[in-house]
């Protein structure tokens, strides 16, 4: 069993709240991925802090037919 982190404090396990899920412009609303929140960006981005390899890494491969 994995324990969900939390997305808004990383500092906790998820504890199914639903905070993550709100609207950034109307609390009342569950998101709806509707991008009002950006504005007029033609892009939205994310800042990248770190990127965590798991130890072993398994590549699927494809036979060859000869």
């Amino acid at each position: 069993m994995t324990i969900k982190e939390c997305l808004l404090d990383n500092s906790k396990e998820c504890n199914d709240c639903g905070e993550c899920e709100i609207c950034d412009l109307d609390p009342n609303k569950i998101c709806d991925n509707c991008c009002r929140c950006l504005g007029d960006a033609d892009y939205s981005a994310i800042k990248v802090e770190k990127i965590i390899m798991p130890e072993k890494i398994l590549f699927k491969r494809k036979k060859i037919k000869k």
